[in-house]
């Protein structure tokens, strides 16, 4: 007489997938090194192209962002890294277009009133 009752091979075969499957969804995503660089590398673009002063509350979104995910890759907090350093990215070309912006804007302003100004000189001088 059996007194051990094996599993079934397909119920046995699905509880060691199911087992994998978790296994794997636990694994800790790796450092987000890549995306920590390029996240800085937007961060210092910005602010060379202005952005402090162009776009503050954006910059200071970005800023920030970036320093929640450098203390979180620190702590092995890798998921919460990447996507702080994918935030921040956001937040500073977001910052830099702006900055663009308002001196294209600026730009194009100068230009209108230097065309005026010439028009005007060419009225003047013409008989």
């Amino acid at each position: 007489m059996r007194t051990h009752t094996a599993l079934p091979r397909p119920r046995a075969a699905g509880l060691m997938v199911i087992s994998a499957l978790l296994m794997v969804a636990c694994a800790q995503i790796p450092a987000p090194t890549a995306d920590m660089a390029v996240s800085e590398a937007a961060l210092n673009h910005a602010l060379g192209a202005g952005a402090t002063a162009g776009a503050p509350a954006e910059m200071t979104l970005a800023s920030d962002k970036m320093v929640r995910a450098r203390a979180a890759l620190r702590s092995g907090h890798h998921e919460s890294a990447l996507l702080l350093a994918q935030e921040a990215r956001a937040d500073a070309r977001l910052a830099e277009a702006k900055t663009e912006a308002d001196k294209a804007e600026k730009a194009a302003a100068v230009l209108g009133e230097d065309s005026r100004a010439l028009r005007d000189e060419m009225n003047r001088k013409t008989p």
